[in-house]
């Protein structure tokens, strides 16, 4: 199978190239380079599959690209809540306008599957009970906005034009290769060089957790057995405040509660988020790694790969 994997040397879609490289696909990696990616996160495979520096909103780029993949799946996004709450701009432009540029190459090159990886945040928060894929979409923040946009254009396109689009919708995503701007790496790599970790508000805020290896695998099952047009959840295998999460990172690298700075909440930030992913589990998937194994494998990694992090922050 030849793939197309947009934003593929990010960190979910690093996994994810890298996975299908070792089953034997032909796959053909894109990707801007922004800050996040990292052409060292594809080390591992490196001559065994083909790079492209490029941006999912050309559109002349995507027209000579697209062509021949059995698959695209496009992970190319912004998405860092801080970051969107600065300056939404480039948030719009890649997450609505790139999703958008890139659905319409796959229309024009009759590419047989494609999948839209999305987020949970597009839901906005909950206090109680899961999110089904038939909730509305109540967006809180400018990425999780942008990403909702870019879902919308997708089933747009599946709908009006029939493209055979799914939508991935995940909780957060762990494991090696994380830039070091999300909670875990960061607060794990601050405590290596001997910092303090930021604390938003009474960290009381919950997410729903998932090793990246269990989400690629979960995107693997839609883009083979799921339904064109449809929106599959993707849910974790722990849902923790950030304070327990906190305390277990704390714990993992022998350090105290006196190295926690607790630092004024996020705008608009979510309280919690929790997703039903029954449809998904119906088509045979089940996560295979648990928190506690998955978060001692992840900081291990940090802890062997200072090489890699400390080159990663710029």
């Amino acid at each position: 199978m030849k793939v197309l994997v947009t934003g593929g040397a990010g960190f979910i879609g690093s996994h994810f190239a890298r996975a299908r490289v070792a089953a034997g696909d032909t796959v053909t990696v894109l990707d801007r380079l922004t800050y996040a990616g990292n052409l060292a996160n594809l080390e591992p495979v490196a001559g065994r599959h083909d790079f492209v520096h490029g941006d999912i909103c050309d559109a002349g780029l995507l027209a000579r690209l697209v062509p021949g993949h059995d698959l695209v799946v496009n992970f190319a996004a912004e998405t860092h809540v801080d970051r969107s709450i600065d300056g939404a701009a480039e948030f719009v432009r890649t997450n609505v306008l790139g999703t958008q540029t890139l659905m319409q190459a796959c229309l024009e090159a009759g590419v047989p599957r494609v999948v839209q990886v999305s987020t949970d945040e597009v839901y906005g928060t909950i206090d109680e009970g899961s999110w089904t894929e038939e909730s509305p979409l109540l967006p809180r923040s400018p990425y999780a906005a942008a990403k909702a946009g870019g879902d919308l254009i997708a089933q747009a396109y599946a709908i009006t034009h029939g493209l055979p689009v799914s939508i991935t919708r995940c909780g957060n995503n762990y494991g090696p290769h994380q830039y070091p701007e999300k909670i875990i790496p960061l607060f794990v790599t601050n405590l290596l060089r001997g910092r303090k970790v930021p604390l938003y508000g009474d960290g009381g805020n919950v997410r729903d957790w998932i090793h990246v290896t269990d989400h690629c695998r979960a995107i693997d099952v839609v883009a083979s057995r799921g339904e064109p047009g449809l929106v599959y959840n993707i849910a974790g295998t722990a849902e923790l405040t950030n304070r327990e999460l906190t305390k277990r990172i704390l714990a993992a690298l022998g350090a105290g509660w006196d190295m926690v700075e607790h630092v004024p909440d996020r705008k608009g930030h979510d309280r919690r988020y929790s997703l039903d992913d029954s449809r998904l589990r119906a088509l045979g998937y089940r996560p295979e790694i648990g928190f506690d194994e998955g978060l001692a494998e992840t900081i291990a990694w940090y802890v062997d790969n200072p090489a890699w992090w400390r080159a990663a922050v710029r």
